[in-house]
């Protein structure tokens, strides 16, 4: 009886342990993602791009007025602007997303309109 005791325990923590892992990775997968804000109307999008911590905005709307894209970190501090707007593709820029504090993307249309927010993330 106590050797079969044993085996049901080994097994049930082999069990849960590879049910674990898969939880972390699937956590982890969508901790990874990339974030994407998007205006209403389909006007335009924001994205943060993990691999390689790159910023894009798209103007996707033909209408004569672009979209201007924002990084604030927490405390309300701009660390960067970008704008896309009158010519062909998306306008990207690059910046490191340390763990030490937390970022927010911010958009809206040129044309005017309330503004559009991500969560507050980080690495």
């Amino acid at each position: 009886m106590g050797k079969t005791f044993t085996r049901i325990a080994v097994a049930g923590a082999a069990v849960a342990a590879v049910l674990a892992g898969t939880a972390s990775t699937a956590q982890a997968a969508a901790l990874d993602e990339n974030k994407v804000i998007k205006l209403p109307e389909g006007r335009g999008s924001m994205t943060f791009i993990d691999d390689g911590d790159m910023f894009q905005v798209c103007d996707t709307k033909a209408d004569g007025h672009g979209v201007t894209g924002q990084l604030v970190r927490g405390g309300g501090a701009t660390i960067m602007t970008i704008d896309d707007g009158g010519d062909a593709g998306c306008d990207k820029k690059g910046y490191n997303i340390p763990n030490a504090n937390e970022y927010q993307m911010q958009l809206w249309w040129d044309g005017g309109g309330p503004a559009v927010y991500s969560h507050w993330f980080n690495e």
